[in-house]
């Protein structure tokens, strides 16, 4: 059967006996060599100026170098979630140019932000995997674009107002995102000027295809499952006072301006969500 299982990547190596019979794909989260429970930032020169414990590269380098091994032991489709570095990139553009069956995806986090944003100890950037250097974030970025990276994701934390306005090393790690999807999808594309219908599939039909699962249409007697959405409308949700202690997009630090306004999702045609209702 096919499906999807989530797990560390030490498990791939006990699911091997398995493999021969099974048609599904392995999600391999928080990729890292170890726990670093210290880690609370990037590490680099900012992080050491800070005074704050670092998360290296390696740490998220050294699991990937194991994984791609288990892969290949194992033959187990597997997708990583949360790449956070230009190393990761490199590792992940050689695996799939070698031909394992490996995907990929990044935060919108990630793809956006630095560890310069950070600033003085804003706990909203608080997360994991840490904000990297800019060098990282313009090689997620050329990835997302040339298809290295397969998938952009929200990387949806429930945080709390609470949780968020701890000192930086003891705040809830994570940050609210699914609102912010589309417009900072929207946003990476008027960046760099790339195709709409690239941007769209970063955040709908790849991920649907990492799944195995059909991409949706509007074709007579498919599943009516569809977002309906005003490209042009401001997304004024990172101006509002219940959002803004916990997201790092917030008006009032990050001074993004955000256009994509989602107005209805339907889903086998049943709507689940509509704006102002």
């Amino acid at each position: 059967s096919s499906r999807v299982i989530h797990s560390r990547h030490w498990n791939l190596r006990a699911s091997q006996p398995a493999m021969p019979t099974w048609s599904g794909c392995m999600w391999v989260q928080k990729i890292r060599v170890m726990r670093l429970p210290w880690g609370v930032a990037a590490s680099g020169p900012l992080c050491t100026r800070m005074g704050l414990e670092g998360v290296p590269v390696a740490a998220e380098t050294i699991a990937l170098y194991t994984i791609f091994e288990l892969v290949r032991a194992t033959g187990v489709r597997v997708h990583l979630q949360g790449l956070s570095s230009a190393a990761s990139i490199d590792l992940m553009r050689w695996a799939k140019k070698e031909g394992l069956p490996v995907s990929c995806d990044i935060s919108i986090n990630s793809l956006h932000l630095t560890d310069t944003d950070i600033g003085f100890f804003d706990s909203r950037a608080s997360l994991s995997p840490p904000l990297r250097q800019q060098r990282d974030r313009d090689a997620l970025q050329k990835a997302l674009a040339d298809g290295t990276v397969d998938a952009l994701v929200s990387d949806h934390s429930r945080v709390s107002k609470d949780g968020k306005a701890l000192p930086f090393t003891s705040a809830h790690v994570g940050a609210r995102g699914l609102e912010l999807l589309l417009s900072l999808a929207l946003h990476w594309q008027q960046q760099h000027k790339l195709p709409l219908a690239q941007a769209l599939q970063c955040v709908t039909s790849k991920p649907a295809a990492i799944l195995g699962q059909h991409s949706a249409s509007l074709q007579v007697g498919q599943p009516a499952d569809v977002c309906v959405v005003n490209l042009q409308a401001d997304n004024a949700i990172n101006t509002d006072e219940a959002f803004m202690p916990l997201s790092p997009f917030a008006a009032n630090s990050s001074g993004y301006a955000l256009q994509g306004q989602v107005l209805a999702t339907l889903v086998a045609g049943q709507i689940c969500y509509a704006a102002h209702s």
